[in-house]
């Protein structure tokens, strides 16, 4: 068996990006009341100590070049000739003092949860800076360029920054810790013993974050009991797809032995659909790859099968895309905005804008903003009837709107003031689309995974020309496709690239209705 586990990797690496489709429709099972009270409480999203380490880093940056500048301005300023010298002292000291900090492990999260001696690491980074700082004014002879009262003043009140701003968030991670914002929430996929020695493995490791949230197996026999290491089995791997939309998790540990080949696929086909991360429980595997295939949990060596996309740093960049550029297209098709109202109330009786409830981040329902585009009495809210060629449903106005996507354009208040859309993802359809007289769901295995991400205003699908009306298998498994490439090659470039050539794809009005 041993020959085939690098090909059982790769298989598992073809599942999460979508080479492999999923065989299994996403699961509308009914959880039990267990499973339905542990999701209810984990329906708050986690907090990302990446971000949490990230900021707080910047946050320090900024305290210190702010106090050296302010200090320069109050006190120095008056001869302007100087000021290079001092800006180069302030931001190097300031970067200096930064990562002197990161060298200690001043930004872990448990650093960061405490005060005294964590404190006193933000203490000895910054002496040592100031110290520094003396030292290569003294060699280079310029012990005159700078003010004694702004470096004194400026250690002085570094000091008394750090200490504020150090006790202030040292409170705000003790209470989000108690509230479990700062755990990765887990839950364990396989029972018996392999889950046991897995729990008690993780509960050994001292920087363990991990907090196990339940338990989900298919088996029902003496080999998966009811509890494992006080941890209770919430339902069946089909369970646990339900369970996944509905709670925050962040991680799927399978804790199955690579030898259980067949059994790993079946439940990597039903699982990559969530957007989280999955791992293979590694610790009792005699087979090892070498060190960077694995992720550890203290000196637990997991193998990673499926990582979330667009997580942490990546969450802050699409976030400002989706503001900073959203807004600016706003602004700039209001006007626009403005005429299309016009035009919708003139043409026909009923309201100018349309929402609609469609299919959002994790399948969650949200509710966009359409231009009206049919006559009010022939509304279709659920779109259980595709719009074709010369549809009686679609108003004069209508008709116009929808081939050039006017129509579209209320979705940037989505983007920019309700933030469940963003400017590119994958299109949101509508709950009852159909193609064939399907369910897209029904049609395409493996559907359900363009929603590991939040959905778009636009998307790679559209400026590859798969835009308009979706009534075949053949083109929304096209869709599919693109979506699914879009979600494992994402980008910022990626983003504007889209965003840039969408007005031209525009042009081509073959397939919209």
């Amino acid at each position: 068996m041993t020959k085939h586990d690098p090909e059982l990797v790769r298989h598992a690496e073809a599942v999460a990006t979508g080479i492999v489709a999923s065989t299994t429709p996403p699961s509308h099972a009914q959880l039990s009341p267990e499973a339905e009270a542990v999701a209810h409480g984990l329906r708050s999203s986690p907090l990302s100590p990446v971000l949490v380490s990230g900021f707080a880093r910047l946050i320090e940056f900024a305290i210190a070049a702010f106090s050296g500048f302010a200090l320069y301005a109050f006190y120095v300023g008056r001869d302007p000739s100087l000021g290079a010298f001092y800006t180069i002292a302030v931001l190097g000291a300031s970067l200096m003092s930064v990562v002197l900090v990161q060298l200690t492990g001043g930004y872990a999260i448990a650093a960061l949860r405490g005060t005294g001696p964590q404190i006193g690491r933000v203490y000895g980074a910054w002496t040592l800076v100031f110290a520094l700082l003396a030292v290569a004014t003294f060699l280079a002879k310029m012990g005159d360029t700078f003010s004694r009262v702004w470096f004194a003043a400026w250690y002085v009140t570094g000091l008394v920054a750090f200490t504020g701003f150090r006790v202030g968030l040292s409170g705000m991670v003790r209470r989000w810790t108690r509230e479990g914002l700062l755990e990765r929430r887990a839950v364990i996929v396989g029972g018996g013993k392999p889950a046991e020695d897995l729990i008690a493995a993780l509960t050994a490791q001292p920087d363990n974050d991990i907090r196990i949230c339940g338990i989900f197996d298919d088996r029902k026999d003496e080999r998966s009991p009811a509890s494992v290491a006080g941890h209770r089995k919430l339902g069946s791997v089909a369970d646990l797809v339900a369970f996944g939309r509905k709670a925050r998790v962040d991680l799927l540990i399978v804790s199955l032995p690579l030898t259980a080949e067949s059994r790993l696929l079946q439940l990597l086909k039903q699982l990559w659909v969530l957007p989280v991360d999955i791992r293979l429980s590694a610790h009792t595997n005699r087979l090892r790859f070498r060190p960077r295939t694995y992720s550890f949990v203290g000196k637990v060596p997991f193998l990673d099968v499926v990582d979330r996309p667009i997580a942490d740093w990546d969450v802050v960049a699409k976030w400002l895309v989706d503001r900073l550029v959203g807004g600016l297209i706003l602004l700039l098709a209001l006007p626009v905005m403005a005429l299309v109202a016009l035009a919708v109330k003139l043409d026909s009786k009923g309201p100018v804008l349309f929402k609609q409830k469609r299919y959002g981040f994790n399948n969650e329902l949200i509710e966009v903003y359409k231009f009206r585009s049919m006559y009010t009495d022939r509304a279709d809210a659920g779109a259980a009837k595709l719009v074709t060629r010369g549809d009686p449903r679609v108003t004069r106005v209508g008709r116009i709107i929808r081939k050039t996507s006017l129509d579209e354009l209320p979705q940037l208040f989505n983007v920019v003031f309700r933030g469940n859309l963003s400017l590119v993802g994958p299109r949101p359809h509508a709950v009852q689309a159909k193609a064939e007289n399907r369910l897209y769901d029904e049609v395409v295995d493996g559907y359900f995974a363009r929603h590991r991400v939040k959905p778009g205003i636009t998307g790679w699908a559209q400026v590859n020309g798969w835009r308009g009306e979706t009534d075949t298998r053949e083109k929304i498994e096209h869709r599919v496709e693109h979506d699914l490439y879009y979600i494992e090659n994402w980008s910022v470039l990626l983003d504007l690239y889209i965003i840039a050539v969408t007005p031209i794809r525009l042009l081509s009005t073959e397939n919209a209705y």
